[in-house]
């Protein structure tokens, strides 16, 4: 599984953070997403699709490999 979050896009809702803290966060100065780990472990899995699902920009992108 790969996580990707496209920073152009992202609407700094908080969303993702609050769903899976391990594999985002947002940036201090204007709550943009960042991606703490590109290649999370599978039991986080349920976490991160909804996280996908969730975002309200679509910024957030799951591939599973």
């Amino acid at each position: 599984m790969k996580v990707t979050a496209d920073q152009n896009i992202c609407a700094s809702s908080g969303q993702c953070v609050a769903l899976a803290p391990r594999v985002f966060d947002q940036r201090d100065e204007d709550g943009v997403v960042v991606v703490l780990d590109e290649n999370p472990p599978e039991e986080l899995a349920e976490a991160l699709r909804q996280a996908e699902r969730v975002c309200p920009s679509g910024a957030i992108k799951i591939v599973e490999e």
